[in-house]
């Protein structure tokens, strides 16, 4: 029964999912305009900077959460970029409209440290004099960081048992790592081939910590029994492969396929501004692929690839996912099935309050950076007339 005092939302042939959460995006640190005094995702200074966080780049009016939020994207980890073996912290947001981080931050939400393995690294600080340089140069670097937390976690862990003498000097880089070793901190772990996530998985059991998701993760469906068995997501795209040498063994199905193995956890991300505008469209994508080759899936597991699974793969699965009592209520309410490419978000809500109306312009964010772009609201005549 419904509560008194509660309005009532007629959906009727309409499909209700929950909000459609992003586990990969940079919006707000790569924002547009994209211009390079703005470029603020990539700390590459060192190939560890864990002391750094995404949320202190964030730029709030990036009219990108705008047209992800008409796209019914609710929820986003909004990472730090993919130069680094130790990228730094990454943060969930809410999908609100706000002038300030601090508005859009998820309560209670764990961060991620967002790690990157294969070519990136060695790609940008590979060279004559300088490491890593080889894909052993990466193992060598994550090695000796985590035997370093491993050494300072030690020294505060004494100073708090016996409380002698001063405490340790903070490190901000060292209190990143000794949170993933504690758990308190996920591992966000930017990785395409299956040899080398093995290899990752190698290291975090070397020093007992757990990845939470490989992301891209374009070879994940070598290796789904092995990263269903150790409770580890897959956050990938359906269309995108083939553009460097690490992803060039993609397959659409990749996501049907991760997700077959029990205790799995297939997430479909995007990475990209336009990309996370339509990720109902991608799943669909991987749900199509996956039954051309025979796999039986239902639409109802497959929205959990943009839903349910990436709340799991943020730590985030008590709070929202799902439409569930207790839960936030994050509800996008479609004018179609949203695995129709003619499907468009009518209405999303967060938090149980609307956040963006099709038919109600009081609910449709618009920004003076959109200004001049078509399809942003604005005819060529209302961009004249301002012109003029």
């Amino acid at each position: 029964p419904i509560p008194a005092g509660h309005r009532r939302v007629d959906a009727a042939g309409r499909f209700v999912t929950p909000g459609v959460i992003d586990t990969h995006s940079h919006l707000g640190v790569y924002p547009s305009p994209g211009v390079s005094g703005m470029s603020d995702g990539n700390e590459a200074t060192n190939p560890n900077t864990a002391q750094v966080w995404a949320e202190h780049s964030i730029w709030p009016q990036d009219p990108g959460f705008n047209a992800a939020r008409a796209g019914g994207v609710t929820t986003l980890q909004i990472l730090p970029g993919s130069a680094n073996l130790f990228g730094g912290r990454g943060v969930t947001v809410r999908n609100i409209p706000s002038v300030t981080m601090q508005g859009m931050k998820m309560p209670d939400a764990p961060y991620g440290l967002k790690m990157a393995c294969g070519e990136n690294p060695s790609r940008v600080y590979g060279g004559r004099n300088s490491s890593p340089a080889t894909g052993m140069g990466n193992v060598a670097g994550y090695r000796a960081a985590f035997i370093a937390a491993r050494e300072y976690k030690a020294k505060w862990d004494k100073w708090r048992e016996d409380g002698e003498g001063s405490p340790p000097t903070r490190n901000l880089q060292m209190e990143t790592l000794v949170g993933v070793l504690d758990g308190s901190i996920l591992i966000q772990n930017h990785c395409y081939r299956a040899d080398e996530m093995a290899v990752m998985i190698d290291i975090a059991k070397e020093f007992g910590y757990k990845i939470t998701a490989f992301h891209h993760a374009i070879e994940a469906y070598k290796v789904a029994p092995l990263l269903a068995r150790e409770g580890i997501c897959a956050d990938m795209w359906t269309g995108w492969w083939g553009f460097k040498m690490e992803a060039l063994d993609g397959v659409e199905a990749n996501a049907a396929l991760v997700d077959a193995p029990e205790g799995s956890c297939a997430v479909i991300h995007s990475d990209d501004a336009e990309l996370t505008q339509r990720l109902n469209q991608e799943a669909a994508a991987a749900l199509a692929a996956g039954r051309r080759i025979g796999m039986d899936i239902s639409e109802e597991r497959a929205i959990s690839w943009i839903t349910l699974n990436p709340a799991r793969s943020l730590g985030i699965a008590d709070q929202t996912g799902s439409l569930e009592a207790g839960k936030r209520a994050d509800v996008v309410i479609w004018s179609a099935n949203p695995f129709s490419v003619y499907a468009r978000a009518d209405q999303v809500f967060i938090d149980g309050g609307l956040a963006f109306d099709r038919f109600n312009p009081a609910y449709q964010p618009v920004s003076d950076f959109e200004l001049g772009q078509p399809g942003y609201g604005l005819s060529a005549a209302d961009v004249a007339q301002g012109a003029r």
